[in-house]
């Protein structure tokens, strides 16, 4: 009884350790007087999902700045706002939040803005063998039984008495 007790134990370990392995959790910062620095190794990419800015005057941004053979920077994500009752967006309606992947190698960089709180939720994936852990399709085949013969129209020619 021990032994089949203690195999059980062993088995559901294996099966609870298994959700902890493979899982890559999303993470969230709050961004108010450092900037956030995110560094996104080859064969690994960046998903941002919600980026979004309360208070200030200026718009928050995602830099990224490309470390591998091509370099170059640009701006990638502006913070959604969710505060519209100061600044010039008061009578704007509210503004619909977008998400962005970004590929490695790279550096990305969110600066503070003066009086403003930044939220951001993003998720680093590896990319190896183009399934990336999540999100990626994998074709199922489907299986269907041989079709039958299709019936053609023909003529046919009745006499006429």
């Amino acid at each position: 009884m021990k032994v089949l007790a203690a195999r059980h134990f062993v088995f559901l370990t294996f099966l609870a350790a298994v959700p902890v392995a493979v899982a890559n959790p999303f993470k969230s910062k709050i961004i108010t007087s450092s900037a956030l620095v995110i560094s996104v190794p080859d064969d690994h990419f960046l998903k941002i999902t919600n980026f979004t800015q309360e208070g200030g005057t200026d718009r928050g941004v995602v830099s990224v700045t490309l470390t591998g053979e091509d370099g170059g920077s640009a701006n990638v994500l502006a913070a959604t706002r969710i505060d519209l009752s100061t600044g010039s967006n008061s009578q704007n309606f509210p503004e619909i939040g977008n998400r962005a992947i970004i590929a490695g190698p790279a550096n990305v960089t969110v600066q503070p803005v003066t009086g403003a709180t930044l939220f951001i939720s993003y998720r680093k994936e590896s990319n190896e063998g183009g399934g990336g852990g999540g999100g990626g399709v994998t074709p199922i085949p489907i299986f269907s039984p041989t079709p039958g013969v299709t019936p053609t129209p023909t003529a046919t020619v009745s006499p006429t008495l």
